[in-house]
């Protein structure tokens, strides 16, 4: 089962190319914590920007590179059904041992219900390993509807959704229209304590890439019951995660991994790496959550 704290992990780039060694490095320092897995190339991966061979290479390294109790999930859907399912095949190959699928969103005024159905229910017809729908409207301007879920759901290999919208009504509409086996899990920091506290079984969440501890905390907490603690923690956290999410994105994120110790480098071009005062006033945001000193 898929539950607990898992980062989508940033690509590390130097001039342009994957970094693997100081990936090697980020993941030996995240391997001390008590994540419970990884996501490679979902958003925060700059997925959009790796070629396939990339994408496969990356999944082999990671998993060479994290303990066997850690969980790999692979981000490999496109608006293709096809080329979706040869990657997710192929990623199961290299070690991807569950397929975070994006929903399709080119033709946006046609993905409605049906359309959803459609693809979710053909690529998981096809695929070796579960499937997790992803659900990120910031991104893709699309969001698949909890009755559509409620249906997918019933289908043998899918096995939840990460839903990164700031909903949590839409989240908890989700969780009570589906079984306690369908895992729907927080796809964003903002919204961690109070998913949990309506039934998601963990998070998946950029935050995690900078402030592992601090997120696993939260999750701790609400194991636990100590609700006022995780409320605490949760504020807390309010505006590092804004920071590395809607406000300066991947260069955001990538910033704030330098300024704690892992490497973040710059962003595949053509996105451009945060400016002077927008570094300053992410010093000062981290500075303020107690992530850096």
């Amino acid at each position: 089962m898929i539950k607990g704290i898992m980062p989508p992990i940033a690509t590390p780039f130097i001039n342009n190319e994957v970094a693997f060694e100081k990936l090697k490095e980020n993941l030996s320092r995240w391997n001390k914590t008590e994540l419970s897995g990884y996501v490679v190339f979902g958003s925060n991966g700059e997925s959009v920007y790796l070629a396939r061979d990339e994408k496969l290479k990356l999944i082999e390294f990671v998993k060479n590179n994290i303990p066997d109790n850690k969980n790999l999930i692979a981000g490999t859907g496109s608006d293709s059904i096809k080329e979706t399912i040869a990657l997710t095949n192929d990623a199961a190959k290299y070690g991807a041992e569950t397929a975070l699928i994006l929903t399709p969103s080119f033709y946006k005024g046609q993905m409605k219900h049906e359309a959803f159905i459609k693809y979710f229910t053909q690529i998981a017809d096809n695929i070796k390993i579960p499937l997790l729908i992803y659900n990120v409207p910031r991104f893709t301007g699309v969001s698949i509807e909890a009755e559509t879920v409620a249906e997918l759901a019933e289908h043998k290999n899918i096995i939840g959704i990460k839903n990164s919208e700031e909903n949590v009504a839409r989240l908890s509409e989700i969780i009570n229209l589906t079984s306690k086996d369908f895992l729907t899990i927080v796809g964003t920091a903002s919204v961690l304590y109070p998913g949990l506290c309506m039934g998601a079984s963990g998070g998946i969440l950029a935050l995690a890439n900078i402030a592992p501890n601090e997120c696993i905390q939260i999750y701790n907490y609400v194991q636990t019951d100590k609700h006022t603690e995780a409320k605490n923690l949760q504020l807390k956290m309010l505006a590092a995660n804004k920071a590395v999410t809607a406000k300066y994105g991947v260069a955001g994120l990538k910033a704030a991994l330098d300024l704690t110790g892992f490497f973040g480098g710059e962003p595949r071009s053509p996105l451009s790496g945060l400016t002077k005062p927008q570094k300053e006033d992410l010093i000062n945001i981290l500075k303020k959550a107690e992530i850096i000193k």
